[in-house]
């Protein structure tokens, strides 16, 4: 027994020594946090992914989108964000059958800013395609990072360079629409109000009409449902069908 308690404590020592010996593996330093580029709304900009690199979906869509340009059959052209991408989701049935007499195509990118928006139609999406009217909406994801006034100003720039691009094509400017399910308290539903009121100053009667739709997507006091909106900023069917109805009428005039 004294012998094998003897081994034991050996073989511990032993161990514990070979322990120290072995080196402990350095730790790694964390990487430093990826700095994104500033990005004013009213300076053109691609859009960054939490790598810091160029987001490759946003690439491959605006690459898709020059490439439906060159083809110059479009004649009514949806500029936006998520929420205008969404024709082709849950809005499809009623693009279907409110547009596609005007050969319409949509130029609508998830999670796009006005900056976005304006680097996309810098760099050939607005090239050799001639179209009748340019339906925007756009400025909703810049309302947690800017001012008003600087969501506005991107606003602006966008409409100009349509106009520079484009001069033959009216533009239907749309106020961005309502987002969070009550109207108050809601600093970005408010912030937005702002925006609307600065750019609805663009319309001019002539190539530039602007029209806000936000009343027909809100309830009498000024919530939103599930119905329209599921998660108070995207369009249900129903809310895509709201919208046909509310610019049928206008885009018809403009598409003449």
């Amino acid at each position: 027994m004294k012998i094998t308690s003897l081994a034991l404590s050996l073989l511990l020592l032993a161990t514990t020594a070979l322990r120290a010996q072995t080196p402990t593996p350095a730790v790694k330093p964390a990487a430093p946090a990826v700095v994104m580029p500033p990005q004013p709304p009213d300076v053109p900009a691609e859009k960054y992914g939490k790598d810091g690199k160029i987001n490759p979906g946003f690439i491959a869509s605006h690459q898709r989108f020059v490439s439906i340009a060159k083809q110059g059959k479009a004649q009514l052209v949806f500029l936006g964000d998520s929420i205008t991408a969404g024709w082709a989701g849950n809005g499809k049935e009623v693009w279907a059958k409110a547009f596609t007499q005007y050969t319409p195509a949509n130029f609508g990118i998830g999670g796009d800013r006005t900056q976005h928006v304006l680097w996309r139609i810098q760099n050939g999406e607005l090239e050799i395609i001639k179209p009748k009217a340019v339906v925007l909406m756009i400025g909703t994801n810049n309302s947690g990072s800017d001012s008003a006034e600087g969501i506005a100003k991107g606003v602006t720039v966008i409409v100009e360079t349509i106009r520079a691009k484009q001069p033959q094509a009216k533009i239907l400017l749309l106020a961005v629409f309502p987002r969070g399910e009550k109207a108050s308290p809601n600093p970005g539903r408010d912030k937005l109000k702002q925006v609307n009121a600065i750019i609805a100053k663009l319309d001019d009667g002539k190539n530039v009409f602007f029209l806000d739709i936000g009343g027909k997507f809100m309830q009498p006091d000024g919530s939103l449902t599930k119905e329209i909106m599921p998660d108070f900023l995207h369009l249900s069917p129903a809310g895509y069908q709201i919208w046909a109805d509310a610019i049928g009428p206008k885009l018809a005039e403009l598409m003449k």
